[in-house]
């Protein structure tokens, strides 16, 4: 996922990345998960590598597991970058029907949701100009543990920051792409205007813009993390 700001980021800072929880080569533990458990695992990782304080730097998922920390670990958290992400991401409506599917149709079911993600991870043209750079994006979804994307799911469906964003105290940069279906600028704004100071940055992408904005997004949070 952010292997296109790995270059970048590196020159500057040392950089810590990891697999979720039920995710790449993390544990599959039994779900549902929660945010709070995703965020505890990010304190529970800083905390076997001896590292006291960092910046944070999380995209849709990641972004409600940046929300938790600052809310709950504000002292580890130096600085907080929230990428196409929101308050609260979606409905039960929208998240049952998908953890449903996951779990019902197995390997299968991961197959199908990943040609549906393209149209929202990636906007048309770039979909269509970049295959290099989606397939091995999409294809990463494809071999996700079903068991795992479905306790992910629902820890996505469960959390709600909307009521808790203004005791955020951390700088916070706030990423939005203008094309981006799923988490949208006005899901941005609302968190801007919630959290005190926070900035605000739309690139011309849907919602994975660190993907598809690539170098722009990588400059624009380098410059605010070095601020």
């Amino acid at each position: 996922m952010w292997d296109a700001q790995i270059p970048a980021f590196t020159r500057h800072f040392q950089v810590l990345r990891y697999d979720t929880r039920g995710h790449g080569q993390s544990l599959v533990s039994e779900g549902p998960y929660s945010i709070e458990q995703l965020g505890r695992d990010v304190l529970a990782l800083l905390d076997a590598l001896d590292i006291q304080k960092a910046s944070f730097c999380g995209l849709p998922m990641g972004g409600l597991t940046g929300q938790w920390l600052a809310i709950n670990a504000p002292e580890r958290i130096e600085r907080l970058v929230l990428c196409n992400t929101a308050a609260k991401i979606g409905t039960p409506e929208v998240w049952n029907p998908r953890i449903d599917t996951a779990l019902s149709g197995g390997a299968q079911a991961m197959r199908d949701l990943r040609d549906a993600s393209i149209s929202r991870w990636f906007t048309l043209g770039f979909a269509e100009a970049q295959p290099a750079k989606v397939e091995p994006i999409v294809g990463m979804l494809a071999q996700t543990s079903p068991e795992g994307y479905a306790a992910n799911c629902a820890a996505v469906r469960d959390a709600d920051y909307c009521e808790q964003q203004g005791v955020v105290r951390a700088p916070t940069l706030i990423v939005c792409g203008s094309g981006d279906p799923v988490t949208t600028t006005e899901h941005g704004r609302f968190m801007q205007e919630r959290i005190q100071g926070a900035e605000l940055v739309e690139f011309h992408a849907a919602h994975l813009s660190n993907v598809q904005a690539g170098d722009a997004f990588s400059q624009r949070v380098l410059d605010f993390l070095n601020a």
